[in-house]
């Protein structure tokens, strides 16, 4: 029994009503025990977060997957949940204590902990009610969290694991260091600003006795941190630059410290670039650690001259001078800083070199420094400059764990859909640095390591084991670090299965995943770290295909930034166009390897195209239509039925091959030009005024697979027209049967068919050129047609006036005079104009244009071959200039077929 749909589709009517009765039902894993199964895990999303419209397009990808595969009968699990975010949920809770004028070290480490425990269970649900508001299939009732007992357990047993396979250790080394959270930050928490800034240049003297070959007693280095030279140990110079190849092995004298460092050959030195000679601090320099490591420099021995807090501290040789010391290292609050103060002093001792340069009017004028702009890392997190800082942290040797997965791309147990990106992996795999694990928070994993007082380290997953290890009286401290939170959602595809119990059920049967679906930049910090973790720990690839989705962009194709004022709520878009056609609009966009451009009116489209399905429907229970009663196609005699029915059956090919090769906007432009052109503007015209029993069921059957069909993209108005069109007990259609039936094309009916439209469009686009009402009732002339002209005709006169307003077709000769010629098919149909328009007014008229858009699409095309317009004119302009030429190029075919109708 049909439910009668209401006149205008609302997606915020049935959104939340279907999402509840499926979540409750528990339809997003049904019980499926011997079923194959099809496993994806969801990125987790930090317990902070809230949906952004990159999580929106990630998990509409992931949802249109789980979708598809449970209803084609398999054991789909979409595993969810959230990781704990380490700072950002840290930083979240330190704000409201902030807030009451309060802060963390008020409070001892166990009782912060249990504060963000509470905030969590309150507040940390915010993104899971997003989610499902997007419609994401996931199995909720199995939530993980990377905090969870469970998953805690495995995180802290595969360090020790790998601890005791040599792969994990502590070393003193470089890390991002974010001075205003006191911790170590990955690359991917670095971004990068450019900002205006300064380059100084300076003399640093050289030993007594010693000159270069030029007479100069001094060496000049440059560097936009001029405060890192308390630190300095050493000067480098190309080991080819001959300009200072008799002092390579001498010694400058630092200023302001007195430090005596040495002058090292290194080709990090570029001798085209400023002086040719680089100042050393391996201590606050990535590239100088390099450096300082060639040049002999052991890490334990290298200095460093900030506190946690980037305040200037005393180098271990103790030369840094006292009014330096608890200076931070920029100015701050109106206060000079140690950088400040530096260049004070080597400009009070004549060390500076001045920049000079001209004014406009080409007057010399002397600066202390050359205005530069510089690429500047800031924490995303704390908003404060990165410090290289040189610390003891605990490593990962990724170089070794990396092996195993570029061996799984290569021999394709890892496929990496697009395969353009594999380039990248290995080049990043190949150049893999160690992984630094450790940071300096309460809020996390707490590494499992305890030191005595001499600093022995003792590895264990309890306190009582690292203190057998330890034997009776040692006394023990535990590590104070938690662990990044990158190290344990590197174990999310086996850990939120049951792992590391290998006979779990569902690791047994989900694992390895079939498919992760990922941003691309997450691959290096998130991908190709569980690739490692997975391979090592489990001795399988973790998932069978990788597929890397690009960004979505601000309309003009710029980031999206708060800064710039242009983020995208999907939240708000869901409110106003409903969350199908967000869906929609995110799968016909992504295309492999691109990024989407954000575009409102699009996503607005295909909520009208939602409405357009809707507006069907309501069609098809008016004039009796409903719910189909087989899986198997209806028998059907006419033409126009047996034609739906293999249109059906070439869509479902078509769109099973683009969902096998997860290209997401073919597939879903294939079920999309189905739905709108091939069955509501042909099908359901075609059948209008003929609605026997065979079309009925024909038609029902027809609407069945399209809501089947089109489920994984838009879930809500496909479930409630399908509950709409007939009683399904027990059948909702999120666990509906996907189309398999035996009908293929049937090519007589497609020829028919195929023939009508053809006539139908080609009759409309003359009227519409030649300015003729489309309700124009015309006569035509097909002196010799074909046989499938000749057949269609016979067959299809009602439909051929009825939409092709042709009220006649004659087989003879057409009358002398003016005529529209018409292709259908291989015919030629005549169609009479003489009384129906003025023929030399509209020649008239047409010559004009065409002359118009001829000459506008030769000035274009012009312009589009200009080397300097397409290089030098904003993307903009050019863009606009490619679609006026496809425009006026057009209009000049449609011109020019126009007259050649009228003879």
């Amino acid at each position: 029994m049909t439910t009668e749909l209401a006149k205008t589709f609302d997606p915020a009517a049935i959104e939340q009503r279907w999402y509840q009765h499926w979540e409750e039902q528990g339809l997003f894993r049904p019980e499926r025990p011997d079923a194959q199964p099809f496993t994806i895990v969801n990125p987790p999303p930090n317990v902070t977060g809230s949906l952004h419209i990159g999580h929106a397009l990630d998990n509409t990808l992931q949802d249109i997957v789980i979708r598809y595969e449970r209803l084609r009968g398999k054991d789909a699990l979409w595993v969810v949940g959230t990781d704990h975010a380490g700072i950002a949920t840290q930083m979240v809770v330190e704000r409201q204590l902030e807030e009451k004028q309060d802060k963390r070290t008020n409070y001892s480490r166990e009782e912060f902990v249990e504060k963000v425990w509470d905030w969590k269970r309150e507040s940390g649900g915010t993104i899971t009610t997003q989610l499902r508001r997007l419609g994401c299939s996931m199995d909720w009732s199995r939530e993980q969290f990377t905090m969870d007992p469970h998953f805690s357990e495995a995180v802290l047993k595969v360090f020790v694991d790998l601890y005791n396979d040599g792969l994990i250790y502590r070393d003193k080394r470089l890390v991002n260091w974010d001075p205003k959270l006191k911790t170590a930050i990955s690359d991917l928490e670095v971004e990068t600003q450019d900002i205006k800034g300064s380059f100084w240049h300076f003399k640093y003297p050289l030993e007594d006795g010693v000159t270069l070959a030029d007479g100069r007693d001094y060496i000049e280095v440059a560097t936009t941190r001029p405060e890192t030279m308390l630190a300095d140990m050493a000067v480098a110079v190309h080991p080819d630059d001959e300009r200072y190849a008799s002092v390579v092995g001498k010694h400058v004298v630092l200023p302001i410290t007195g430090r005596k460092v040495p002058i090292v050959a290194d080709e990090h030195a570029d001798p085209e670039l400023g002086s040719g000679a680089v100042k050393i601090t391996p201590g606050h320099d990535f590239n100088d650690f390099d450096v300082g490591k060639r040049a002999g420099f052991a890490p334990a021995d290298m200095l460093n001259m900030l506190d946690a807090e980037a305040n200037v501290c005393q180098t271990a040789d103790g030369l840094v001078p006292d009014e330096f010391l608890g200076l931070h290292r920029f100015k701050r609050d109106g206060v000079d800083g140690a950088r400040e103060l530096v260049i004070q002093r080597l400009k009070e001792q004549g060390y500076l070199i001045p920049h000079i340069t001209k004014t406009k009017k080409g007057e010399e004028v002397e600066l202390d420094a050359e205005p530069r702009t510089i690429a500047t890392p800031f924490g995303d997190r704390g908003g404060v400059v990165i410090e290289p800082w040189l610390t003891d942290q605990w490593y990962v040797d990724a170089a070794k764990l990396a092996v195993a997965p570029m061996e799984a791309v290569r021999n394709g147990d890892i496929e990496i859909i697009p395969q353009s990106w594999e380039k990248t992996f290995f080049h990043w795999m190949e150049n893999i640095q160690p992984w630094c694990i450790s940071r300096q928070l309460w809020w996390g994993h707490r590494i499992p390591a305890w030191f005595d007082e001499s600093g022995n380290v003792f590895v264990a997953m309890t306190e009582e084991e690292a203190q057998a290890k330890a034997g009776e009286g040692v006394t023990l401290k535990r590590d104070e670090d938690v662990l990044d939170t990158w190290f344990s959602s590197g174990l999310w595809p086996f850990a939120t299965l049951g792992w590391p119990d290998e006979n779990a059920p569902l690791y047994q049967k989900h694992y390895p995943n079939d498919l992760l679906i990922s941003g691309f930049d997450i691959l290096f910090f998130w991908d190709a770290r569980m690739a490692m973790q997975g391979m090592h720990l489990t001795g399988q690839a973790p998932w069978k295909r990788l597929y890397l989705h690009g960004l979505v962009r601000a309309a003009d194709g710029s980031k999206m930034s708060k800064s710039k004022g242009n983020v995208v709520d999907p939240l708000g878009l869901i409110d106003q166009y409903g969350a199908d056609a967000l869906r929609f609009f995110m799968a016909a966009m992504e295309s492999q390897g691109r990024d989407i451009k954000m575009d409102d009116e699009r996503v607005k489209g295909y909520r009208n195209f939602a409405t357009k399905l809707w507006n069907a429907a309501r069609f098809c229970q008016t004039n009796g239509i409903t719910a189909s009663a087989t899986m198997e196609a209806p028998e059907a005699t006419s033409a126009v039925n047996r034609w739906i029915i293999g249109e059906v059956a070439g869509t479902l090919t078509k769109l099973d091959a683009a969902m096998a090769d997860l290209r997401f906007d073919a597939a879903a432009n294939i079920i999309y030009h189905f739905t709108w052109d091939t069955f509501c503007d042909w099908y359901i015209e075609l059948i209008k005024g003929n609605f026997d029993e065979e079309t009925k069921a024909v038609a029902g059957w027809v609407l069945d697979q399209i809501l089947v069909m089109l489920h994984p993209f838009m879930p809500f108005v496909t479930e409630e027209l399908w509950n709409a069109q007939g009683d399904r007990a027990n059948y909702p259609l999120i666990t509906a049967k996907w189309p398999e039936f035996g009908a293929g094309v049937d090519a007589e009916a497609k020829s028919e068919v195929e023939w009508l439209i053809g006539l139908t469009s080609a009759v409309r686009a003359a009227k519409n050129e030649l300015g003729i009402p489309p309700g124009q009732k015309l006569e035509a002339y097909c002196e010799a047609p074909s046989p499938l002209a000749a057949d269609a005709i016979a067959r299809n006169s009602a439909a051929i006036e009825r939409l092709a307003r042709i009220s006649a077709i004659h087989t003879t000769h057409a009358p002398e005079g003016a005529a529209m010629q018409i292709g259908a098919g291989s015919d030629t149909l005549a169609i009479p104009l003489e009384g129906l328009i003025d023929i030399d007014a509209e020649k008239a008229r047409l010559t004009k244009a065409l002359e118009v858009s001829a000459k506008e699409a030769k000035s274009l095309e012009g312009r589009l071959g200009n080397a300097n317009f397409v290089e030098r004119a904003k993307p903009e302009a050019v863009e606009k200039a490619k679609a006026d030429h496809a425009h006026h190029s057009a209009e000049v075919e449609r011109l020019t077929a126009a007259l050649e109708r009228l003879g």
